[in-house]
């Protein structure tokens, strides 16, 4: 078992009690990086999108019909319903 502070669990705590916010604002963030990227660069920030959506909970089939899509706009539309 792994000995952590007070101090180190309540952050641990809060950062899973704030997971789903740090997720969509990650996806925020990627949403703009992939408008503007090109090649394997976007690539690499699609599979982080998919990891994020993952830890929503969103179902694969959509994760995946977004990425085939490989539209950064498909992206910020489900965020905007999220929102």
């Amino acid at each position: 078992m792994v000995d952590r502070t007070v101090h180190q669990e309540k952050i641990i705590k809060r950062y899973y009690e704030n997971r789903d916010a740090i997720m969509l604002e990650k996806l925020g963030e990627l949403a703009s990086e992939l408008y503007l990227a090109e090649g394997k660069r976007r690539q690499q920030l699609w599979k982080r999108a998919k990891t994020a959506l993952t830890n929503l909970n969103v179902p694969e089939d959509k994760i995946d019909a977004m990425i085939a899509r490989d539209d950064p706009a498909s992206l910020a539309v489900f965020l905007k319903g999220k929102f």
